[in-house]
């Protein structure tokens, strides 16, 4: 389960929630991270959070998370206890958040939506290979090590018949090793399904592995070159093909549902912020897409206890939670109601390049069926 699968099974539950969204432990010594604590205690003290939740949170940030610096945390507290902990590794996007009230505010896990994404690293040699799932923006999990056999005689200068031998012996021991592999790629693959293969490593493992693939895997596999399993080597190529790969996957989303929109002279889709609402109300929605610069503007909504858990004013008999922001209620009532939401974010070719004057791009709706 996804972290905001999970925080949508939460939302039907009445709250009130305290929400912080800060920077991971640091390098920084002991007694400025204490600092940093301190801080956000006051904050949600000044925010009206109750003690327990203060203490909580306190608590899980104390505790750590243990990732690599730069990281970030999205902590969720009612009643006292930590009910969501994320984190993820990475800058902290946006400002802090430090709140309690009635509706926890999803941007960070929004805009962190790509840290869900699942895949599979393997990095082969040719004795073996190990295995790591991973996931966008956090720590991999344990390693999986397969191991074959490595009485594989390596392939030597010596000419003649006896080079030729050992070279056949140790080509043979290779394949059955990768289809070792293989299985266990295609096991994972069948289980978890990866988003992708990343397959770095020595060059004729990786090509023996392919080979064993099943189709559903192969088609699956991202081919890095970088033998990565050589002592010394320099990860950074496989970390960047990885990073391109789920850049080029959340553009590939966001285009396919704007093309989904369009199917049918655009009878699949809807755009507006009140063409939206109405349709989430209907639950006829099946994937939202908003652009990060919505939670700019001055536009608000109410976001509901119950269905249909957005209104513009009327309440509709239900009672608000408040007024929020439209881009925090209308991706609040799409998560309650079983939508997908992107969230289309400005993309910098420098951290330090000047931002693009433009106003938000209007929100968007692929529809579960055509409108009438």
């Amino acid at each position: 389960m996804t972290d905001l699968t999970r925080m949508a099974s939460l939302l039907r539950d009445s709250g009130p929630w305290t929400v912080a969204y800060v920077d991971g432990a640091g390098d920084e010594p002991q007694v400025i991270e204490e600092k940093k604590q301190d801080s956000v205690r006051r904050r949600l003290n000044e925010e009206g959070a109750p003690p327990a939740d203060v203490e909580a949170v306190a608590t899980a940030l104390r505790d750590g998370a243990g990732l690599p610096s730069p990281s970030s945390r999205y902590i969720v507290v009612v009643d006292g206890a930590v009910v969501l902990d994320s984190a993820l590794s990475g800058q902290r996007h946006g400002e802090e958040i430090l709140t309690h009230g009635p509706v926890p505010p999803l941007r960070p896990l929004l805009l962190h939506g790509s840290a869900d994404v699942g895949y599979l690293v393997v990095e082969a040699g040719r004795e073996g290979a190990q295995l790591r799932w991973e996931r966008a923006e956090r720590s991999p999990e344990p390693p999986q090590e397969v191991e074959g056999r490595t009485d594989a005689l390596p392939k030597v200068q010596a000419g003649g018949w006896s080079h030729a031998k050992h070279q056949r012996a140790s080509e043979e021991i290779w394949k059955l090793n990768q289809r070792e592999v293989a299985e266990a790629v295609d096991t994972v693959v069948r289980e978890r399904q990866p988003a992708f293969v990343a397959l770095a490593g020595d060059v004729r493992a990786r090509q023996l592995l392919r080979d064993d693939l099943a189709d559903a895997s192969r088609a699956l596999v991202l081919d890095v070159d970088a033998h990565t399993r050589a002592d010394g080597a320099d990860d950074s190529a496989l970390e960047d093909a990885i990073a391109r790969r789920l850049a080029e996957l959340e553009t590939e989303d966001l285009s396919t549902a704007r093309s989904r929109a369009r199917v049918d002279h655009g009878s699949h889709g809807v755009e507006g912020v009140e063409p939206v609402l109405r349709a989430l109300q209907e639950a006829a929605v099946d994937t939202l897409v908003l652009d990060e610069r919505m939670w700019d503007d001055e536009r608000m909504l109410d976001a509901l206890a119950d269905v249909p858990w957005v209104d513009d004013g009327d309440a509709l008999g239900v009672g608000s939670l408040g007024r929020v922001p439209a881009a925090e209620a209308l991706a609040r009532a799409a998560l309650l109601t079983d939508a997908d939401v992107l969230v289309e974010q400005d993309e910098y070719a420098a951290e330090d390049e000047a931002r693009e004057q433009r106003l938000a791009r209007e929100p968007l709706a692929v529809l579960r069926r055509p409108a009438a």
